[in-house]
């Protein structure tokens, strides 16, 4: 009987444990920023991009090779120093940012 509510309570903490190591683990596989640079100017989500990252040659169309999410209506990703923006079709207002190095995960 004692052995078995040792390997009961074993086999609780390894549950346990194995929870927090997966919670920190899918923590750390997160890419969304909330500002970053391009050259010598800081964006930072609600900052609206400059007038050439709003055009197509910039516009990310293949943002599911990216691992990028889908944008959202009225959006579109665009890469802009070396990171991703999800940015109005109107205004160029970013609205999410994910590190570049997205593309590698």
């Amino acid at each position: 009987m004692r052995h078995s509510k040792i390997i009961m309570l074993s086999a609780l903490v390894m549950t346990s444990l194995m929870t927090v190591a997966h919670t920190a683990s899918a923590a750390t596989t997160s890419h969304e920023i909330q500002s970053f640079f391009d050259d010598s100017t800081e964006y930072k989500i609600g900052d609206a991009v400059p007038g050439m990252y709003r055009t197509k040659p910039y516009e990310i169309i293949d943002w599911q090779q990216r691992h990028l999410p889908a944008p959202d209506a009225g959006t579109h990703w665009t890469y802009i120093g070396g990171n991703y923006a999800m940015i109005t079709d109107t205004d160029g207002k970013i609205l999410k940012a994910e590190s570049g190095d997205i593309y590698f995960q």
